[in-house]
């Protein structure tokens, strides 16, 4: 199969899963680059993924999902020839069930979708993750008139390099799903949901799941309340950051 799309991996600290993840991403059809974004990791992050066959962009400095996503993509774009390269964003902790993303590639390469989300046949432990889940899906079927989104927070996506380059800037850190979802929707890009068989790490209950879950729900009520035309207007042109 003719080469056609990059993998871009966000990741932060996880030099015990991200090596298997991008062998397993290498193997998907029509994949021949992998760049993951090391996002100020404290661990060796970045020389596992570069051993296993990535290419590695590092921010000094821990910048959020939405920066990394945009890092890996530019760093893609480089790298492009006369054709862009369809973009699958895939989280680090996948390990080997990153093999299951060709389905998410399917629809997009086959041009009847814009943008695939995955949702998980086997989804694990919320551990009070369901409360962002539900912020995320009603403000998404507010916003856009009622789409219904099944895992609305769902990170392994593929999208066109036009579609993502039409919900560019991206919403901020963990909001950055649902801000795509939206922008996407409401310019008429086709989005197609699409089960597969993955697994990532279980959300915990200590005090770093409980930040992490603080940390998408502020994120996520950011990028719906911007999207909202009442408070948008309220909010006039000063930049949310």
């Amino acid at each position: 199969m003719t080469p056609d799309t990059a993998v871009v991996i966000p990741a932060k600290n996880e030099a015990d899963r991200i090596g298997a993840t991008v062998r397993a991403a290498l193997e998907l059809p029509g994949v021949d680059l992998v760049v993951v974004v090391d996002d100020g990791s404290l661990d060796q992050t970045g020389r596992v993924a570069r051993a296993a066959g990535a290419r590695v962009v590092r921010h000094s400095r821990n910048r959020g999902k939405a920066a990394a996503m945009e890092t890996g993509s530019e760093a893609v774009r480089l790298l492009d020839g006369d054709t862009p390269r369809h973009l699958l964003f895939l989280d680090a902790d996948l390990g080997e069930s990153a093999r299951t993303a060709a389905a998410l590639i399917e629809p997009v390469r086959a041009g009847k979708a814009d943008m695939s989300i995955a949702v998980f046949a086997t989804r694990v432990r919320l551990g009070g993750h369901g409360m962002v889940v539900r912020l995320s899906r009603d403000g998404i079927r507010r916003a856009t008139g009622g789409f219904e989104a099944t895992q609305p927070l769902n990170g392994q996506r593929c999208l066109t390099r036009a579609a993502f380059e039409a919900a560019r800037p991206l919403a901020h850190g963990f909001g950055v799903e649902t801000g795509l979802t939206i922008d996407l929707v409401r310019k008429g890009y086709r989005v197609a949901e699409v089960e597969v068989e993955m697994a990532h790490r279980a959300t915990g209950n200590d005090w770093r799941a409980q930040l992490h879950r603080a940390k998408q729900l502020r994120d996520v009520a950011l990028a719906l309340a911007v999207r909202e035309p009442a408070v948008r207007g309220a909010l006039g042109k000063r930049p949310v950051r």
